[in-house]
């Protein structure tokens, strides 16, 4: 399966008739594997601010979460493991795999807990197959 149908034929499914805003599949290094037409496109600084927050979980709370520009204040998510960002009626949640982030971005209609849900489970089923 290419990295790209992880985006379009998961991340970027339907669920309950709502649907990610835009969605990355990004190495620990910042080089974009797969991505959604309209994502955002990342600083290279803003790959290592997560990276960093993984490594020193809760790093990111004072100067908040950045992706594409786009400032989301951090709320809880698992030390190491999940990044939850939340900018208005919309959010961003982030999950650390082996080799790669999984980047969901979702506005209204969609709930945070439905984003968490598809990028979640697309990392576990990563982590599960080592990458």
């Amino acid at each position: 399966m290419s990295w790209q149908s992880y985006i379009d034929d998961h991340l970027m499914a339907d669920v309950d008739g709502c649907h990610l805003t835009s969605s990355a599949i990004v190495g620990h290094d910042g080089s974009v594997w797969a991505q959604s037409s309209n994502f955002p496109q990342f600083k290279p600084e803003e790959v290592t601010a997560i990276m960093n927050d993984f490594d020193n979980p809760g790093s990111l709370a004072p100067t908040g979460l950045y992706i594409g520009g786009t400032k989301y204040m951090v709320i809880q998510g698992e030390p190491g493991a999940v990044i939850r960002g939340k900018k208005g009626s919309g959010g961003a949640t982030i999950k650390k795999t082996t080799l790669a982030l999984i980047i969901g971005i979702y506005d209204e209609p969609m709930a945070p807990g439905q984003c968490n849900m598809v990028v979640e489970k697309i990392g576990d089923y990563l982590i599960e197959q080592g990458l």
